[in-house]
Formats: C-alpha cells, structure tokens, sequence
C-alpha cells in the first residue's frame, strides 16, 4: 500500500511499475541494468471521489494518456529502489493535491481607500508620459 492520506492509501494491484534504462549518473552501469521506473496508474480503476478524480486528471495535464493512465517517471538516481520510491512519492504527492477540495472564493469589493489611491497613481503616471512629448523649437 502506498499511503496517500490517512483515508486514503493506494492499493498495490492499482499500481503498475516497469523498470526502464535510464541516462544520466551511473558510468557504465546505465548501459547494463534498468534502474529508471515508470510508473502507473488507472485514474479510473482507483477507489477515489469522482470530484477527486477530476481534480486528478486535471493536475496531472500531459502526463495522463487518454485512456485515463497516469505515467510518472523517476530516473534521477543511480538505484533503482530510490527511483521506485521517488515515483511512488510524487505519486502520492498529485493524488494528495487531488484530494485537497479547493477553498471556494469569497467576491470582496475594494475599500475606497485603495480606490482612490489606485486614481492617484494612475494620474500621476499620466502626467509624467505627457511629459515625454517631442520638444518643439518655441518651447525650448
């Protein structure tokens, strides 16, 4: 299980890894073992909110293929355990985000303080650009 939050882990079934050779550290050894993981994971399989699953679909943007498969990828370590759990983290990350409901925006209006102070400026910056003109020979 890969713990998400406290009422949701996600289950290992739902999980998908395959290990890949990856560039990067490693010398010669990146030539011979899979060490990079792709991993993924069924938005549509998994056991979450449908409110959530949009939310997930949506954080996740061209990193879920159009049959509704999250791919995330880690290869940024040299061993294939710490990339397996730099993906698993960052997995667990975007379906914690995704299940963060969003504080609704409450419409306020500006106090007429900051109106006014907002009008000053804007006069100000108007009379400084009508100073910019071109000289001409009767006023110089």
């Amino acid at each position: 299980m890969l713990p998400v939050t406290p009422a949701y882990a996600v289950p290992e079934d739902q999980l998908d890894e395959r290990f890949v050779r990856a560039s990067g550290p490693g010398g010669q050894n990146v030539n011979k073992v899979a060490t990079a993981v792709e991993l993924r994971f069924d938005v549509a399989a998994a056991s979450l909110p449908d409110e959530a699953k949009a939310r997930l679909a949506a954080l996740a943007g061209k990193r879920m293929s159009a049959d509704g498969i999250i791919l995330v990828d880690s290869r940024e370590h040299r061993t294939q355990a710490r990339n397996r759990e730099a993906a698993r983290a960052r997995l667990a990350a975007l379906i914690r985000q995704a299940l963060r409901r969003p504080r609704a925006r409450k419409a306020t209006r500006p106090t007429s303080a900051s109106r006014a102070q907002r009008l000053d400026e804007k006069g100000q910056r108007a009379r400084v650009k009508a100073q910019r003109g071109r000289v001409r020979a009767d006023e110089a």
